[in-house]
């Protein structure tokens, strides 16, 4: 019938298919890989609902900077509607306190990133010679004392001692 040799290389492939078939279904019922499938479900979920929410976020924002940009136009259009009719009906007396608001410069030129004019901030002083310490100068308008004056000390009222002094 079969011999010896047949039977062993027979008994040996199927514990072979057998041991490899049971590691993979280990593999693919155990806790660790069920909780690692169960984690990436998880991560891709959130990762879904993150760029849902970006959108939504945008979105949110791109709306409000139209609505707002409507609110604008709709108070210049009333401000220049009230102007209109005080310059109308004050039978052409100047009047001073209500002047019709221009309209935007930049919308008109259909460039809305050309600002009209562009100037450094006057938050400081200028100096008027290139020697001359400015007003952002840590020593601007102190005057350096003499040696032999005494010197005013900060004192910790609860403890009496100079901060950092114990």
């Amino acid at each position: 019938m079969y011999s010896f040799e047949t039977l062993l290389f027979a008994i040996a492939s199927a514990l072979l298919v057998g041991a490899v078939s049971a590691l993979l279904a280990y593999r693919h019922w155990s806790a660790d890989s069920r909780k690692q499938r169960e984690l990436q479900n998880s991560l891709d979920l959130l990762t879904q609902q993150q760029r849902e929410y970006r959108g939504q976020v945008m979105q949110h924002f791109s709306d409000t900077a139209t609505l707002l940009n409507k609110l604008t136009e709709s108070y210049r259009d009333v401000h220049n509607q009230l102007a209109s009719g005080a310059r109308t009906l004050t039978d052409g007396h100047p009047t001073t306190l209500l002047q019709p608001l221009p309209e935007p410069e930049s919308a008109a030129a259909g460039d809305p990133a050309s600002p009209v004019s562009v100037r450094q901030p006057l938050d400081y002083a200028p100096k008027s010679y290139p020697y001359e310490r400015g007003m952002l100068n840590e020593e601007f308008g102190l005057e350096k004392s003499a040696s032999n004056e005494p010197r005013a000390v900060l004192v910790d009222t609860e403890t009496g001692t100079e901060p950092g002094r114990r």
